[in-house]
This record gives structure tokens, sequence and C-alpha cells, in this order.
């Protein structure tokens, strides 16, 4: 994600559900871009203090001790593409395994055909089972899995930033509704890039998360991760509902049906097969 249980890489998902349905996907395509909803109190940005005490009130929200002891987790569920006039597509069948803190490997089957997707760090491979292909990752792919670790919410309260010299800092808070409110952090990575999260002022728990990245024209697009229906398992508490937009408009749905936290997870998923035939 699923990097999906707190990583969610919807482009990914974009990309193994399209090829069920025999379609091609741009991650790029949109041009309009919007900001995040303004903050009702300006504050320095500076205030990183702040900041770390709403990662560690997060942090307990989700379960303390027995979030920060998940290892592995395997998700399964239904991912849901929607059209520019916010139309569904027809669900797809997945199941996500997830090693922390970067090997992943997703499976579609839909539509009479089976598509998976293996990350391991800075490599991976692909499977499509309706042209018998298996195909090393090309560097946009893997560039994308590296985005969607940065942008992760496993990354935040996990504190994988850290390693990388990103900066946190306390934006204040949000409207999130009549009478609700959001409190807002930010990551800015040695490259300027920037991420912003948000999590309910009263729970603590997750709301969404929103960056920008550049489309084909080299313009600024929003993406924002909005997160529901969070449920507790093994003392973890999750969403099991992560909804993706692109410029304002809904793009897909991820909907879990279970996870299963710190199974174990053999290393030859992750393993490149020899050749198509050869994958299980």
């Amino acid at each position: 994600m699923i990097r999906e249980f707190f990583s969610p890489v919807i482009a990914r998902f974009m990309l193994l559900a399209l090829l069920l349905c025999g379609f091609s996907f741009n991650a790029h395509s949109q041009t309009t871009s919007v900001e995040p909803t303004p903050l009702t109190k300006a504050t320095p940005a500076t205030n990183d203090e702040k900041a770390e005490k709403i990662i560690r009130r997060a942090i307990e929200a989700h379960g303390g001790q027995n979030f920060l002891a998940v290892r592995s987790l395997i998700g399964r569920g239904f991912f849901t593409t929607y059209d520019a006039q916010g139309v569904s597509g027809v669900p797809l069948q997945f199941i996500d395994y997830f090693v922390f803190p970067d090997r992943e490997r997703t499976e579609f089957r839909g539509a009479g055909n089976r598509v998976i997707q293996t990350n391991v760090g800075n490599e991976g491979w692909l499977y499509d089972g309706a042209n018998k292909s298996l195909k090393d990752m090309k560097p946009e792919q893997v560039e994308d899995f590296r985005l969607a670790l940065r942008t992760s919410l496993d990354n935040l309260l996990r504190g994988w930033w850290r390693k990388e010299g990103a900066k946190l800092s306390y934006l204040g808070r949000r409207e999130a509704g009549v009478g609700r409110r959001n409190e807002a952090v930010r990551l800015t990575y040695p490259d300027n890039f920037t991420v912003d999260f948000e999590f309910d002022a009263r729970s603590g728990l997750a709301a969404k998360t929103f960056y920008q990245r550049a489309n084909q024209e080299g313009e600024p697009m929003a993406e924002e991760d909005r997160y529901a229906r969070h449920l507790t398992v093994s003392g973890v508490t999750v969403p099991f509902v992560i909804d993706h937009y692109r410029a304002g408009l809904q793009s897909s749905r991820i909907s879990y049906d279970s996870l299963e936290f710190n199974s174990t997870i053999p290393d030859s998923l992750f393993t490149r097969p020899a050749n198509a035939k050869a994958v299980k």
C-alpha cells in the first residue's frame, strides 16, 4: 500500500486492476490541482514538539505497542475504480502480502485473469496472466512504490522518515465537517517533497493524507487518501476503507474484508520466478 494497511499504493492498484480489465492507465493523466482544506489557525511550521505529540497520540489510538509490534500483514478485499463522472467500476478481488519495511506482493483476480506485482526495495516484477508474461518492473513503477512508502502512514508513525532526513512540523487544525477538526502535521523531505497527514482531533485516528505529484505536463496534481471504517483486529485499529482522490475527484476505493498481522509470509512469495510458467 496493505501497503494498504497504512501504506496505500493506489497507483499500483490502478495499474493491476486495469490490466485485469484490459485497459491501459496513466497515473499522471489529470491536469488540475487542488489544495488541502485551509488551516483554521496559522501555526509556525517549526513547532516540532507539537507534531511529535500528535504522532504519539495517533500511535496509541491505533493500538500502541500492539501497533508497533506489527511486522507483516496479509490483507484481503476488493478494489474499485471510479470514472470522471463518479461511476464505479466492477470491484476486483485482491490479496496483499506486506513485510515491513519494503517487501510487498499484491495479487488481483478478476475477469478470468490473474495479475501479480511484487516489490522488494528498489526492484520488482510484474506477472500478467492474460498474456502469460513476466517482466521486471519499469523504473517509473519502482518510483511509484518508493513514493507510496514516503507518503504512507506507516512511514510517519513508525519513524522511517527519520532515516531520510525528513523534517516534521505542526500545521494546525483543519476543518473536517460540522463540529469536527483534524490535527495536521507535515513531513518535508530534503528534496522539498512534502506530505500532509491529518488525524481526528478527538480520537487521534488517521483521517487523511495529502501530497502533490507532477502530471505529464509537469504541473502539480493533488493526491489524497481518506480513511474510514476503523476497526480493531488483534489490538490494532486500522481503516478498512481507503478512498483515493485525484484533483478532487474520487478515483478508487480499497475495501478490506480481513487483515492478518504477523502471520508467517514465506520469502519465496517475493522471489522473481524463472519464467511465467513458474509463477505460483
